[in-house]
């Protein structure tokens, strides 16, 4: 059966000759392979996938048990009391060999139409950016009529978070299909269709599934590559834990004019709260929050080797300067973080109105790292909001409550999961350095840590693992935002890391 899908990829590239193991790729050979496995990529980001439509997601699964089955895997769902994860196992030339776990994400981030300068964000949509700056639409028979433009890029929600790579994988195992070769190692692979919800039966299952997943190593195909757009290594990610609060005023909006001046707005008391949670340069005032992180001279060194140009980061993000918790980019992604991704009360805009809000919520989260304890992080936050008068509850204030207590705050939290990393000398960092040494020719960036989070902790410490990140897309993908989009030129590139892991010895 795999000769056969190697038969069929080999025609429709136009029939390129079969390579020899021995034989090294051109860039244009990746090209010619990128390019024929660009029909798959539309057919999967075509099938919506925000994992709060449990219907749309078994169309993914269906489509990832499908095309991976006819390469040589064979799948398994682990169940779960929402929608399963799916598992791909694939033996390799001796089953004695060590396991190799690869972690994909499938789902991905609702869409909200009426910002996308497109019909269908599910549909993929060729761009080239024009003079004056503006991605315009290009017809899509472009990329099969003219070379590849590498600054092209292709529109849709999961082209980079994370489709693009899934459709990287299965054209790399494509490839080393064709050569009839077969890595030293086994290969399982879990698929995620709930990681944007925070991956909340992840956990649970790793447990009860703990035999199926058993492996020597982790390796996850996620992320943007540093801002440099070199090949790039990721050692460990931030956890997350999220907490809402909500402050509470009169039972009902009440017209500001007649009680602005008697009433408590619960807007600003909410305002006054989070605003005595940090300073005026970013740094949480809770006591201790920072407590057990030591940066070391050595990690410090780490950390500089990365080559950030904090003033270009600035200029591209918009601002002037950047908060101090650290003197570096790299070393504030060391430290816990407390950021408010949200706030709402009342109405604004076109909507807005005269009125003493009723209640006035935030939503915070707070990323983890290794050496902090996220309960007790919850917990200094809580004990917090208590020492600045609040009556701290979990439901809705009672009748009872609301005649006794000045002010009321409901604290809700959850841990999504914990921080992990490890170490650059490990056996698997240095087998993939070296297979990124050899695909490009130049020593990938080492990021000791990235600042987003994904569901690892439960394999690495469940499975007792390592586990390294190797990010593909470029940066500026519009991840979690409106236009998502991959860059050809990372696509391609993107095939060529994975293609070239899978042909890397594990020794």
């Amino acid at each position: 059966m795999r000769k056969i899908i190697s038969l069929l990829f080999v025609v429709s590239i136009l029939a390129l000759p079969l390579i020899s193991t021995a034989q090294k790729l051109a860039d244009k050979d990746f090209e010619k392979y990128a390019k024929a496995s660009l029909p798959q990529l539309k057919e999967l980001l075509a099938i919506p996938n925000d994992a709060h439509h449990p219907k749309d997601i078994e169309r993914n699964i269906k489509w990832c048990e499908q095309h991976f089955t006819k390469r040589g895997f064979t799948t398994k769902r682990l169940e779960t009391p929402t929608v399963p994860l799916l598992l791909a196992n694939r033996k390799g030339r001796d089953a004695n060999a060590p396991t190799v776990l690869i972690y994909l994400q499938v789902d991905g981030q609702p869409v909200d139409p009426n910002h996308w300068y497109q019909d269908n964000p599910y549909e993929a949509t060729l761009k080239e950016k024009s003079a004056e700056g503006d991605w315009a639409t290009i017809q899509w028979d472009r990329l099969f009529t003219e070379p590849m433009n590498p600054e092209w890029r292709i529109f849709a929600r999961s082209t980079a978070d994370s489709k693009g790579a899934v459709n990287m994988f299965l054209t790399a195992i494509d490839m080393i299909d064709i050569e009839e070769f077969d890595p030293n190692f086994n290969m399982k692979v879990i698929m995620d269709f709930e990681e944007e919800l925070g991956s909340p039966n992840l956990p649970k299952c790793v447990v009860e599934y703990k035999e199926d997943l058993g492996s020597d190593m982790l390796v996850i195909f996620d992320g943007p590559r540093h801002m440099t757009n070199r090949p790039t290594l990721t050692f460990g990610a931030r956890g997350i834990a999220t907490v809402t609060l909500k402050v509470f005023g009169p039972y009902f909006p009440q017209h500001s004019g007649h009680y602005g001046n008697y009433i408590p707005n619960p807007a600003v008391r909410l305002s006054q709260l989070i605003a005595s949670m940090k300073d005026d340069y970013g740094r949480v005032t809770i006591p201790t929050f920072y407590e057990g992180i030591r940066i070391s001279e050595e990690v410090k060194t780490i950390l500089r080797s990365v080559p950030d140009d904090e003033k270009v980061i600035n200029y591209k993000m918009g601002i002037a300067s950047s908060d101090s918790v650290a003197t570096t980019y790299q070393e504030s992604l060391q430290y816990p973080s407390l950021n408010v991704r949200g706030m709402l009360s009342g109405w604004v805009g076109e909507e807005v109105r005269t009125i003493v809000p009723a209640s006035a919520t935030a939503e915070i989260d707070v990323r983890l790292v290794l050496e902090s304890d996220p309960n007790r992080l919850l917990s200094l936050i809580k004990e917090h909001i208590s020492q600045q008068g609040y009556y701290v509850i979990a439901a809705s204030p009672t009748t009872k409550e609301r005649a006794t207590h000045d002010k009321i705050c409901q604290f809700t939290s959850e841990i999504s999961y914990l921080a992990f990393r490890t170490d650059f000398d490990s056996t698997i960092g240095t087998w993939l350095d070296n297979a990124l040494q050899n695909a490009f020719k130049e020593v990938p960036i080492k990021q000791r840590t990235s600042g987003g989070s994904i569901p690892i902790s439960p394999f690495v410490n469940e499975l007792g693992i390592p586990a390294v990140t190797v990010p593909t897309v470029n940066r500026d993908n519009n991840q979690h935002s409106p236009n998502e989009n991959i860059r050809l030129g990372n696509y391609v590139d993107g095939i060529k890391t994975i293609y070239s892991i899978l042909k890397e010895p594990l020794r």
